[in-house]
């Protein structure tokens, strides 16, 4: 379940919207969380924009990208998010950071996108400095941009930010899945356990604090994408792709050398 922006209000002042918000499922464990739109969205101006540029086959399983997230208010609101944080990156920081200070988020937990993803260095780059300039709070997130953080943030994160890398996406390659943290979904929990995952079921964050490094997430029960996931992780059906794009690679390759 998705929740919009929440307000508060008293007799005689304007109310407030927060810029982080709480769906059911982070609600039950006191975490807040920063949304953006999935994937390739049209903006209000008409143009296109990629939030996800290293999605892979998660593209077509996005639990994001059906649903609730679909409703008119919820997208409204997720690109009036992305916006602000692209358009508009220093008022961003500027408001982030100041909604980070009340007394609400002391000691809390922020997923940084439940829905969407780091874009860009310099959107990736102005979430750092955020999380620096709030000690009292704590930030997670997955991602699939695996290069982008390699170089910015593994050997400069800041003291209370983790990160979990998600298979499903086009540089999955970059990951060490033996010694590197990293989610797949899988069909159903068995599924999980039998590949000896850890599954996180019982709290999202156990995404960046379990003692494996192996994070398993059971696929949301939405009938057509089970379906189409069938009985595949989002892991082993980009490994699929990406050997077929391989071989159509060479394929091409052979052709382009008998040409010449």
């Amino acid at each position: 379940m998705i929740t919009m922006p929440e307000s508060t209000s008293t007799p005689g002042r304007t109310a407030r919207k927060w810029l982080l918000t709480q769906n059911s499922d982070l609600r039950r464990i006191g975490v807040f969380n920063w949304t953006l739109p999935a994937f390739v969205i049209e903006l209000p101006d008409g143009s296109h924009f990629n939030v996800c540029p290293q999605a892979g086959v998660c593209a077509q399983l996005c639990y994001a990208r059906v649903g609730t997230y679909r409703f008119k208010n919820v997208r409204a609101a997720h690109i009036r998010n992305l916006l602000l944080c692209r358009d508009t990156p220093e008022e961003f920081e500027r408001q982030m950071t100041e909604e980070l200070r009340h007394k609400r988020y002391v000691g809390k937990w922020i997923r940084v996108h439940d829905s969407g993803e780091f874009f860009s260095d310099d959107y990736l780059l102005t979430w750092m400095r955020i999380m620096r300039n709030s000690p009292g709070v704590r930030f997670y997130c997955y991602t699939k941009e695996i290069s982008r953080f390699k170089r910015l943030v593994v050997n400069d994160a800041p003291d209370n930010f983790l990160w979990c890398y998600s298979l499903g996406g086009k540089e999955d390659h970059l990951i060490d899945l033996n010694t590197e943290r990293h989610a797949d979904v899988f069909p159903d929990v068995e599924a999980l356990i039998a590949a000896e995952y850890t599954d996180q079921t019982e709290s999202d964050l156990l995404s960046v604090l379990s003692e494996s490094p192996l994070v398993g997430i059971p696929a949301n029960r939405i009938p057509h994408l089970l379906k189409k996931q069938g009985r595949e992780t989002f892991g082993s059906l980009q490994r699929a792709r990406d050997e077929k794009l391989r071989a159509k690679n060479e394929r091409a390759g052979q052709r382009f050398a008998l040409a010449h």
